[in-house]
């Protein structure tokens, strides 16, 4: 459960669905359906560790909504994941499909474990268990799970083989972020930094920033935050922090991006990287800076350190990193905040992309699958940047209201059964 005084992220999801039915004028019955997930599942995950002990964990799975194609979302392992977390998340993920406009409803799914004291093989038998105990609730027809915090291509491979095994033959689409030798994309490992870094791009113009020389702040220098740092570094941004759980590091003349995603990868975290000098995660949100990229977990940004934020964009790479107080903060200091929703849709696009090839058995280039990407973010940052000042909005409210009606508007055309 949340801290006292913490946002309960279900109650936070709700809260934003209802805001923006009632700036759509959405019918309540819609209301009503949308509000609630359409499916929960909690199950027991007994495993033998290592040591020849059995260890029970919990895991859950959540499909929001399937009104526009089946359920998708990834599946996290961490020791904080919870029921409410997850049902946010879920419903995170239907907004998130919906404003890039891909055929998909939200799902997600999650695993109470330190994926970080267990060992591969423990992992992968409670993997293969988790699996065994959603056969009947996941498929490529139904809902297709991917990576998220502390799972990977691995993880998804697992579940590939565990899923396939029990259908009797190859699937390849019951999950995506798998690795590219076994039906995985081109270009997915990449998608959500990537998708990330070019809605930025379009955000700074919008803000008439030239990219060339913006300086950047990643807080989270995991696969989303490293991926976005390397490509906006590309594009000629200067990214002088990054971060992680341990701390973080600061060069006011630039971090070189590929070493420092080296260090951390032979020393597990940026934490004394060569010539930088050492930050805490908080001084980073602090900093003086053009951009900053939260990329780490929910609630980061809050009313507390919200009027201590400098940067001029926030482009939000991870799930649910600011709070609604916090909004309000950083919209009257004229913040422009490019929401979670949008920000980090390029890893469902992409995900989408692979779910198309393994239907197919049909795969693409990475200069197509970047080119695909390219075209659907770009498009609908543009598309909810036009909502956003037909309304007078903020960003996030315009995401809403574009995706929330798209769903909505499903929802109507196909009724209620029976």
């Amino acid at each position: 459960m949340p801290e006292p005084g913490a946002y309960n992220p279900r109650e936070v999801a709700v809260q934003q669905l209802r805001q923006a039915g009632a700036r759509i004028e959405m019918d309540d019955d819609i209301l009503q359906k949308l509000s609630h997930p359409k499916r929960i599942m909690q199950v027991s995950i007994p495993t033998k560790m290592d040591n020849g002990s059995l260890n029970v964990f919990t895991g859950y799975r959540v499909q929001h909504n399937m009104d526009r194609g089946p359920a998708k979302g990834g599946i996290r392992y961490h020791p904080d994941v919870s029921m409410d977390e997850v049902i946010a998340l879920a419903m995170w993920m239907t907004w998130k499909c919906a404003v890039v406009n891909i055929p998909y409803g939200g799902a997600k799914g999650g695993v109470i474990c330190n994926p970080k004291e267990m060992s591969q093989d423990e992992l992968e038998r409670m993997t293969r268990r988790f699996t065994s105990e959603l056969i009947g609730f996941i498929g490529p027809n139904v809902d297709i799970p991917a990576p998220d915090v502390y799972t990977n291509p691995q993880v998804m491979a697992w579940i590939l083989d565990t899923y396939s095994m029990n259908q009797g033959y190859l699937t390849p689409a019951v999950v995506t972020g798998k690795p590219v030798e076994i039906g995985g994309s081109l270009g997915r490992n990449e998608a959500t930094g990537r998708g990330c870094a070019i809605v930025t791009r379009e955000a700074l113009k919008t803000m008439d920033i030239d990219i060339s020389g913006a300086r950047v702040a990643v807080q989270g220098f995991g696969n989303a935050g490293s991926v976005a740092a390397k490509v906006l570094q590309g594009m000629g941004a200067i990214v002088i922090a990054v971060s992680d759980s341990r701390g973080g590091i600061y060069s006011e003349q630039g971090i070189a991006v590929e070493a420092a995603v080296q260090h951390k990868a032979e020393t597990g975290t940026v934490v004394d990287f060569e010539r930088c000098d050492q930050i805490t995660n908080e001084e980073l949100l602090a900093l003086d800076c053009d951009v900053l990229v939260p990329a780490a977990l929910e609630n980061t940004i809050t009313e507390d350190n919200a009027d201590a934020v400098k940067a001029k964009v926030i482009a939000e790479a991870a799930n649910g990193p600011t709070t609604p107080d916090a909004q309000a903060i950083l919209d009257g200091k004229g913040v422009f905040v490019v929401p979670d929703i949008l920000a980090n849709a390029g890893g469902v696009t992409v995900s989408y992309f692979e779910w198309v090839q393994g239907g197919q058995m049909y795969f693409w280039s990475e200069d197509e699958v970047n080119e695909r990407l390219e075209s659907i973010m770009v498009n609908s940052y543009y598309e909810v940047r036009a909502e956003a000042k037909r309304g007078n909005l903020n960003m996030r409210d315009a995401a809403f209201n574009v995706a929330v009606g798209r769903v909505a508007k499903a929802v109507e055309l196909r009724g209620i059964y029976p």
